[in-house]
């Protein structure tokens, strides 16, 4: 269970590499028109819709990153928060502007990926120590 738990943290710091790396792409994209890789913006969202995306997805990374590596004890709930933010704009997106037929799966599965993100930052013995939330490890 601890390799299993130590793999899974890993994938966080990982997917917030990403999170963070496709933010930075996207307000490049946005602000000046640069597409490094590929088109990043989705043109059925408002301009201001689409910034707030970015700001969302930057800030998460950032947030998760930093706090993972400086041991900051509020990051579990922060990102709860940007969980909650993404969570909330991914609703207004799918259900008022995106078109594409997979739109409502991809959403379930992106509301399960933060409940699940969210329930191990919050009750993983392995997140608590990490970020101060535990005097000694608990003896099984």
């Amino acid at each position: 269970m601890k390799q299993a738990s130590a793999l899974f943290s890993h994938l966080m710091v990982m997917a917030s590499v990403v999170m963070l790396s496709w933010g930075a792409l996207g307000f490049l994209e946005y602000f000046f028109g640069v597409q490094l890789l590929m088109p990043l913006q989705n043109p059925t969202f408002p301009s201001g819709t689409q910034f707030l995306h970015w700001l969302l997805v930057t800030s998460s990374g950032a947030c998760f990153l930093l706090g993972y590596f400086l041991h900051w004890k509020h990051t579990p709930v922060a990102m709860l928060l940007f969980f909650t933010a993404l969570a909330t704009l991914c609703f207004v997106e799918t259900f008022d502007f995106m078109t594409n037929a997979g739109r409502y799966s991809d959403y379930a599965r992106e509301c399960i990926g933060y409940l699940v993100m969210s329930v191990y930052l919050l009750r993983s013995e392995r997140m608590r120590l990490h970020f101060g939330d535990m005097e000694t490890p608990r003896i099984p």
